[in-house]
């Protein structure tokens, strides 16, 4: 690999596992924990895996310098004379003991792939130990080393004793053909051993795998629990319960509770600016627009009668443009909630005062709990202006509800008996300045009003039909979490 796609792969690398990590909808306590079970588990794994395999090679090992003992033994006691093979008293009482599970065999080559038995240890007591096709060939290929392997058993069950095997060809004096050589000894200990051991290092190895798993999640849940009470302490900030963070934290995390103080402090100025900016705009502006009113005062004539239409016109549209500042200035607060039930009471008893000639009457709901996320006074304007031109056009009855949505939003529901809006119409009825009855007081900017606020704080406002016969306001706003 060349040092250009060497750079480029770690960098690849870097942004799988960030990926990973990053990915959103996720907790990262789970993925954490996850990931170091899944490597304990395969650690663990490996490690049993080699510790039963070694454990076995020893055994076998040890077992194989046995049966070489036996074939060095029987080499020696091995005679080849004129009057054929003969074999010493070997002073082993276990090859002396009928099926004792240690046995020796002599023979000799007959062809290429069969053995001739010659002599073998009264532990055979008759049986015969079979030997592989495999293993002339094997015999020769070693030069006079030892072949090794495992034969399934000398006896038919249920007696059947599994045997590891070691073979040897050897040429003795007196003898121009080379004799084989057999040594054969019953592993069913090792292999009972081997188990036991098994059982043994997996069971310690599952209880050790348990109880590092245990403290890993208790060492991520312990570790991450300074961020959960951070995500907690901002959560409170959202909710308007506190205005800064704070608690004290660990020295990791203690500048990041910092830092989120100092954001808070700046967003905090920032809005302190802009509400002082609008202020003195508003100063500036309505200034000469009184000193032009002053001026036209009560004269007749064409001329101040223009001026003084379009100066009420120019302080309109002033005071609509700064109210949409200011919203737009108070929806960067965080922290800020205003409970939705009070501002409908309040509202409700002063329009049926202001209506009361009318005979309207107003109904509303909301739970005790509901709040909005913004500033009380931008609620009451958007509210205010939406039951008034409910109660101007109703009959006699205004029904308002309101409710949570989900996802952190909340609707208000606005309904009149009145005569309705058709739907070509509803669309305009929102622009800046419109008016649908000239007959009607008012300057035409209250729904304009109340859309440039909805909008500041990322709500939305819908026209439909009511139940009622009139026209039904649906206006999305986020809400607040209790």
């Amino acid at each position: 690999m060349t040092e250009e796609a060497g750079g480029a792969a770690a960098p690849t690398a870097a942004r799988s596992w960030g990926r990973w990590f990053g990915r959103p909808g996720r907790s990262l306590t789970r993925r954490l924990i996850w990931l170091a079970s899944g490597w304990i588990v395969l650690a663990l794994v490996l490690t049993g895996w080699a510790l039963t395999t070694q454990y076995k090679e020893s055994a076998l090992r040890r077992l194989g310098n046995d049966l070489s003992a036996i074939l060095d033994e029987v080499v020696v006691a091995t005679n080849a004379g004129p009057n054929g093979v003969t074999v010493a008293d070997i002073h082993d009482a276990q090859t002396e003991r009928a099926l004792s599970g240690k046995y020796w065999i002599v023979a000799e080559m007959e062809g290429e792939d069969r053995l001739r038995f010659v002599a073998g240890s009264p532990s055979l007591a008759g049986e015969r130990l079979a030997v592989p096709r495999d293993v002339p060939g094997r015999l020769r290929s070693a030069q006079g080393a030892i072949v090794s392997y495992n034969d399934p058993g000398l006896l038919r069950p249920p007696l059947q004793q599994p045997l590891r095997v070691a073979a040897s060809l050897k040429s003795l004096p007196g003898r121009d053909e080379p004799l084989v050589f057999i040594a054969a000894i019953d592993r069913s200990n090792i292999e009972t051993d081997t188990r036991q051991f098994a059982t043994f290092t997996w069971t310690a190895l599952l209880a050790l795998g348990l109880g590092l798993v245990i403290a890993v999640f208790l060492q991520v849940r312990i570790g991450l629990r300074p961020l959960f009470s951070l995500r907690n302490e901002i959560a409170d900030v959202r909710k308007g319960q506190v205005a800064r963070i704070a608690r004290t934290y660990p020295i990791e995390i203690q500048p990041l509770a910092e830092q989120v103080n100092r954001l808070l402090d700046h967003n905090q100025e920032t809005v302190e600016r802009q509400r002082t900016h609008v202020g003195n705009l508003a100063h500036a502006l309505k200034t000469p627009l009184s000193v032009l009113l002053a001026e036209a005062g009560d004269q007749p004539g064409v001329l101040p009668d223009m001026v003084r239409k379009q100066t009420e016109v120019m302080k309109a549209q002033v005071d609509h443009h700064l109210r949409r500042a200011r919203a737009a200035a108070r929806a960067q607060l965080l922290g800020e909630r205003t409970p939705i039930a009070e501002v409908l009471d309040e509202l409700a008893v002063m329009l049926e005062r202001v209506f009361e000639t009318k005979g309207v009457e107003i109904d509303w709901r909301a739970p005790d709990e509901l709040g909005f996320r913004g500033e009380r006074q931008d609620l009451q304007e958007i509210l205010g202006n939406l039951i008034e031109n409910a109660c101007k056009w109703a009959r006699r009855r205004v029904r308002i509800s309101a409710g949570p949505t989900g996802l952190g939003q909340m609707v208000v529901v606005v309904e009149d008996d009145g005569p309705g809006l058709p739907e070509d119409q509803r669309e305009g009825a929102l622009q800046r300045g419109a008016r649908m009855d000239e007959t009607t007081p008012g300057s035409g900017l209250g729904l304009s009003i109340v859309v440039e606020l909805t909008r500041a704080y990322g709500g939305r406002i819908t026209l439909a039909d009511s139940d009622m016969g009139g026209l039904k306001v649906l206006l999305e706003l986020p809400a607040a979490e209790a």
